[in-house]
């Protein structure tokens, strides 16, 4: 039933875990706030939606050019809540994106979706990297197959050759040196953080490290209409002027790019100027 239910809500992929086996990735402050979303946590279901449409110019990332991937994800994932609750009343079903302390890509690993790469991203042929990651958090002990969890990718290099900023290392990725979360950063920047967003052809995201891996050399396209139609694929200067926040939110406010409202963008965009 899980299978049909993930199939009809658009998943490339989906699997299950234990929330036992994702203690070791949580900090007590993300327990705690799981288990004010679900008392008595058991079941982690998690799934991967595609989301590449194809390869297009443009100044922002191409996880950032369809709607609001929250919105979506949440949107489908309900699906199979409805259905779950129909099967297993007065049980809690609770639907998260990026959105929730559980930590999705340890969640997707440990249910064997896909690899593990080395940029810390989700592989999952034939889509790639270009993936989003949902979950359902439930108090069911829901009888779903363990699989191993996913091996690392061959190690080949080369995202971590391709990023710009060396923010991929032996580690894994260091976030403050990553490009994509210093283009959505609000606030004053360092000289050095100005000098690599001036050079940086994206004003938001980066997509640097996806483009170089090879299982990304010829991705397919995503079957979902909401990442592959009505999709905004630059700014312009031109596009923000004379908007307020409540305006730029009213024009935009069911794009991922959004959710830090205009004032980075505005400097972003400024930067390529200078």
């Amino acid at each position: 039933m899980l299978d049909k239910w993930f199939a009809a809500a658009g998943a490339a992929a989906w699997g299950g875990v234990a929330f036992r086996r994702l203690l070791p990735f949580l900090s007590t402050g993300a327990r705690e706030k799981v288990e004010t979303l679900c008392p008595a946590p058991e079941t982690v279901l998690v799934a991967a939606f595609p989301y590449y449409a194809g390869e297009r110019p443009g100044n922002l990332s191409l996880y950032a050019r369809g709607e609001d991937y929250h919105r979506v994800l949440t949107r489908r994932l309900n699906t199979v809540c409805d259905a779950l609750r129909r099967k297993y009343p007065g049980e809690s079903f609770v639907p998260a994106a990026d959105n929730s302390p559980l930590p999705e890509r340890e969640a997707a690993w440990l249910a064997g979706i896909g690899l593990r790469g080395k940029n810390g991203l989700l592989i999952l042929p034939p889509y790639g990297t270009y993936v989003f990651l949902g979950t359902i958090l439930t108090g069911a002990a829901l009888d779903v197959p363990e699989r191993p969890a996913a091996p690392d990718c061959p190690g080949c290099g080369a995202c971590r050759a391709a990023c710009p900023a060396g923010a991929l290392g032996e580690g894994g990725p260091d976030v403050s040196r990553c490009l994509s979360e210093l283009t959505q950063k609000k606030g004053a920047l360092t000289e050095e953080e100005t000098a690599r967003l001036r050079v940086h052809p994206l004003i938001w995201g980066c997509d640097f490290c996806q483009r170089a891996c090879p299982y990304n050399a010829a991705p397919a396209h995503s079957p979902l209409p909401e990442f592959s139609t009505s999709l905004v694929d630059a700014l312009e200067n031109s596009d923000l002027e004379g908007l307020t926040n409540r305006t730029f939110r009213d024009k935009y406010g069911g794009r991922a790019f959004a959710w830090r409202g205009p004032g980075p963008l505005r400097r972003n965009l400024g930067l390529k100027e200078e």
